[in-house]
């Protein structure tokens, strides 16, 4: 499967972004599906991830709360609502794909990435 991610930009501390993140393949919904970032200098870090029917949603602490991940199935697409931004959310934001059968938060476990799209906080 490939992923398009997109939705990044600049934006001030308090406000909103939705991420998307677009999927060829007629098998979208056979992958459990995970929002990543990388801030400069960090490594890559669990954000949230999805189950395949997007009955089951998994967040870090640090955006439990602000952030909602969904997805539709029917356009092959997740998403990542992000509200009430902070600094400290500044990073680039990659979308993966899952073939195993139970969630995990381990970078290594995902098998398709998306290119990345920056989200910049200011304050």
């Amino acid at each position: 499967v490939q992923l398009q991610a997109s939705g990044g930009g600049l934006v001030q501390a308090g406000d909103s972004l939705r991420l998307s993140c677009a999927a060829s393949g007629r098998t979208f919904n056979n992958y459990i599906m995970g929002w990543f970032r990388q801030a400069p200098g960090k490594e890559r870090e669990f954000v949230a991830a999805i189950g395949r029917t997007g009955g089951s949603t998994y967040y870090a602490d640090s955006v439990k709360g602000r952030f909602t991940i969904s997805r539709d199935n029917a356009k092959n697409t997740v998403y990542l609502q992000m509200n009430s931004l902070k600094p400290e959310d500044t990073a680039v934001y990659y979308c993966a794909a899952d073939r195993s059968w139970s969630y995990t938060p381990n970078v290594r476990d995902y098998d398709y990435w998306g290119q990345g799209t920056l989200v910049t906080v200011s304050s």
